[in-house]
């Protein structure tokens, strides 16, 4: 039995990384803006623990634990990307990471595994294969991730065993980017982003908790993971196989126009993109349940 304290445990990831950690026997301590939303979502837990990072009375729940899974950051897509959000983008992510970074320093017996979130916004846009090697792209995204990892890396001199897991376009059918899809798909007006050339580098859910737990569990897994399918594929090829498989059309096109006129400048999240290689997950050993995206959505979308 591990003893885990995590950070974002109501989002998407964090509840299913919190379900079975919890349903396997282990003992987390969750940190929360909203205890009442954390308690109800996930009985089970150990404890819940009002979080504020920028008060220090929560850091002795860190005394005593093996590991701290971190995944707060303030919704990336929630608006548009006015200057105060963007702000909020990165400080939520910075400055929660240095405070954790912190309390983990100031704890006697604290954590000796720090997993932070991260993200394959890191390469920005690209039409060459990029992997954990590769550097880190010029636009905001970009920067925001940079800064994240810099600030976990801070941990380092500590003898804590960091590990950054770049997460890419998670597929859950309730959530995120495939629930986004699916309805139009099922009014038969489904289709591609802009012109659908932009990479879409996909992960189905199950394999991003698998990777979070196979870093949690194996001493060897040390900095950069991606957590993205061996396999990504063009928007539009994307969109046709979901169509494939939704018995539906696919050629419906949203113009990138109407996107940037909607979502502003984070419509750049949504018409660009580059083809992540998970070189590094592989080479450590990491088996991916889903390698190609028509068996994911089959999945997915099979019940």
């Amino acid at each position: 039995m591990k003893k885990i304290v995590m950070t974002g445990a109501t989002g998407l990831i964090g509840r299913k990384i919190a379900d079975k950690l919890i349903s396997r026997g282990d003992e987390v301590t969750i940190l929360t803006r909203d205890k009442d939303k954390a308690e109800s979502l996930l009985p089970g837990a150990a404890e819940y623990v009002n979080w504020n990072y920028n008060s220090n009375d929560w850091q002795e729940k860190l005394s005593g634990k093996d590991a701290v899974i971190h995944l707060a950051g303030e919704n990336v897509m929630a608006k548009r990307w006015s200057e105060e959000h963007k702000k909020n983008i990165l400080n939520s992510r910075v400055d929660s990471t240095r405070a954790l970074v912190s309390a983990i320093g100031s704890s006697e017996s604290g954590p000796e595994l720090f997993i932070s979130a991260s993200a394959i916004g890191y390469y920005g846009n690209s039409e060459q294969p990029v992997d954990e090697d590769s550097s880190a792209g010029t636009d905001f995204l970009a920067e925001v991730v940079r800064k994240w990892e810099d600030e976990s890396k801070k941990i380092d001199p500590l003898n804590v065993r960091r590990v950054n897991v770049r997460i890419g376009i998670v597929l859950d059918k309730d959530e995120g980017a495939l629930a986004k899809f699916i309805t139009p798909f099922k009014l038969f007006v489904g289709g591609p982003l802009g012109k659908g050339e932009q990479w879409f580098s996909w992960v189905h859910v199950d394999d991003v908790i698998g990777l979070f737990l196979f870093a949690l569990d194996n001493e060897k897994v040390r900095g950069v993971i991606n957590a993205a399918s061996p396999n990504p594929v063009r928007m539009k090829a994307f969109c046709k196989t979901l169509g494939k498989v939704m018995k539906k059309p696919s050629s419906f096109k949203v113009p990138a126009d109407v996107l940037r006129i909607v979502y502003g400048e984070a419509a750049d999240v949504l018409l660009t993109g580059a083809p992540v290689i998970p070189k590094r997950t592989l080479d450590l050993g990491y088996k991916f349940r889903f390698e190609k995206e028509e068996d994911a959505l089959r999945a997915l979308l099979s019940h």
